[in-house]
This record gives structure tokens, sequence and C-alpha cells, in this order.
């Protein structure tokens, strides 16, 4: 190990997306060297261009659903490339589908190339709409292979079982996160997601839409609390998903009707019917993160979202 080098070096696939942006500049502040691969199909370059004169940061356009070529050594490969709102799914259904098959298929034979340890970036969908709640990395799901969700839904849960396969098969040091909703800078507005939509309607002085009667729960975790749990879970001895959200429980409705106050506006509230399958119940047990991570989430919902709604009021601005 003496001439082992100093520096350690990660590639990040989907490093210009929302949660793969944070994680490049995560490694970068505790210098790490990383190399970024998004196909910007969803990921934005603005959300990197801050690192692009950095000397320990490199960015190529690459799709990882095709043959990934490397050039010299690698530490962790860290697969977060994926359209992970309903609308870009939806939009972009077979491209989901091969990122999370294909693209994992690659990944894992980068990092089994190159001695690597990797970590798949899973998903809270794997569990559907649930009928055990909280849940548990236990629980299997409750999923519609066949409907509109079912693009990125069986594309995460492929991509855990590959996953696997070559950590049993090839034994790959793998580590596989499921992440509950989370949210911060550099969502993109109107993204589909509850807290974009909400706020993007809001700012342009539109209804705010809540799909059902808004009873439906959700957890929101705030992005820099899941970029600690997923440090932690890359250094842990621990092969299984492990789930990272914040399980502090809110509906829809006491969502919105929070981002309301937050912004000061009375804008009312349109009711929509329910979309297909959405879940009803979405909140993660994390006990299994508190017990081997010793990790919990500490931003509380309130200031979270005051530094969210900072972030989406200037890009709201810039495009005034």
């Amino acid at each position: 190990m003496g001439s082992r080098k100093a520096f350690v070096r990660a590639v990040i696939t989907g490093g210009a997306g929302f949660l793969g942006s944070h994680l490049c500049d995560y490694l970068i502040e505790r210098g790490w060297d990383v190399l970024c691969l998004d196909n910007l199909v969803t990921g934005v370059q603005s959300n990197i261009s801050h690192l692009l004169s950095h000397p320990r940061f490199r960015t190529v356009t690459q799709d990882v659903s095709r043959y990934i070529d490397v050039p010299g050594p690698v530490d962790y490969v860290l697969h977060f490339a994926s359209p992970a709102s309903p609308v870009d799914y939806v939009k972009f259904p077979i491209q989901t589908l091969k990122v999370g098959s294909l693209g994992t298929h690659n990944t894992l034979g980068l990092a089994l190339a190159k001695n690597a340890k990797y970590l798949l970036a899973s998903t809270s969908e794997c569990y559907g709409d649930p009928e055990v709640h909280p849940q548990p990395e236990s629980y299997w799901g409750h999923v519609n292979a066949i409907g509109p969700r079912g693009v990125y839904d069986e594309a995460k849960r492929f991509a855990e079982a590959i996953t696997m396969a070559y950590h049993r098969a090839h034994s790959v040091d793998t580590h596989i996160v499921r992440i509950f909703n989370t949210y911060g800078p550099r969502m993109r507005l109107n993204d589909g997601r509850a807290l974009p939509n909400f706020v993007h309607q809001a700012l342009s002085g539109q209804p705010i839409t809540v799909y059902g009667d808004g009873q439906q729960t959700r957890s929101f975790c705030y992005v820099s609390d899941l970029m600690e749990g997923i440090y932690r879970l890359m250094q842990a001895d621990e092969h299984e998903p492990v789930n990272l959200g914040n399980p502090q429980e809110i509906t829809i409705l006491e969502f919105a009707e929070h981002i309301r106050t937050l912004l000061g506006t009375n804008t009312p509230l349109v009711f929509k019917p329910l979309p297909q399958d959405d879940p009803r119940q979405r909140c993660p047990d994390i006990s299994k993160a508190r017990r081997l991570l010793n990790w919990e989430p500490k931003v509380n919902l309130e200031d979270g979202l005051r530094l969210t709604l900072d972030f989406f009021r200037r890009q709201v601005a810039a495009t005034v």
C-alpha cells in the first residue's frame, strides 16, 4: 500500500444532476478527485459550472448506457445517472430503463475492471405504493411493473439485483442506498415533484396543484444530510440496501400550506385526480442507518425549506 497514490478518485455518473452535483461538491471538499459523467438529458451544466476550473474536477459528456472507458485508476464508482422525477421518466421511459439496466451493468463493469468500490443510488420507489409503513429495507415492495411509473421502479429494482449479483459473483465491494424524497438547491423548478412544483406555481402566481385529497404523506430530507449518509455508507462494510431519508412525515396538503406560509403568499390550492400508482404513504424506517452508520437527519424542514426557497427565488428572478 506504500506506493498507492495519496488522492482518492471517484467517477460519478449523473454528476450534473441535483444529487450528483452535490456529491461532486461533497467529495471535492474532502480532497478527492472527481470525474463527472453526464449526458445532460436531465442534468444541467449550471449545477457544476462552479467546479469547472477546479484542478481536481473533470466532466465528460457521456451516456453511461453505452460503453464507458475511463483511463487511469479509479477508487469509487458512484452511479447516480437516471431521470428521477415522474415528469422526466414518463418523458424518457426507454432512457430510464436503459440507464438503470445497461448503465448499471457498464458502471459495475468499470468498478470490476478498476477494483473500485461501487455505490448504487437506488430509490424508495422500489417499495412502490407500500403496504408496510414505515418502509424497512426488508420489505419487498408493492410495484406495478407495467404502469407508467414502472419504467423507473423496475429499472432501479433491476439495478439493485445486478449490483448484488456483481457483489456475489465477482466480489465487487458494492453498496446500495435507497434514497427517499430529498430536496435542496439545484432542484429543477417545475420538475414534477411536490416541492419544486409548489414553489414554481406560487412564485409565478399560479394556483398550487394538490393531487387527490392531499392526505398522502411524504417525508423530506435536506440534501446535505443525504450526502453525509451516502459518504458514511461508502465507507461501511454493508452490501445490502440502506434507507436514507427523513422519517418526519407530513401530508402533501400540510406541505403545500407550509410553502405558502414561507413564501408569504395566499395563492389558492386546486385539487386534481391522483396520478396512477402514486404512493399513498412514503416514509423511511432508518433504524438500519442509525445502527450501521450512526446517521440521522439534522436539518429541520423549516431551515431546509428556507435555504431551498432562497435558491428558487434567485432562479425565478434570473428568468424574469
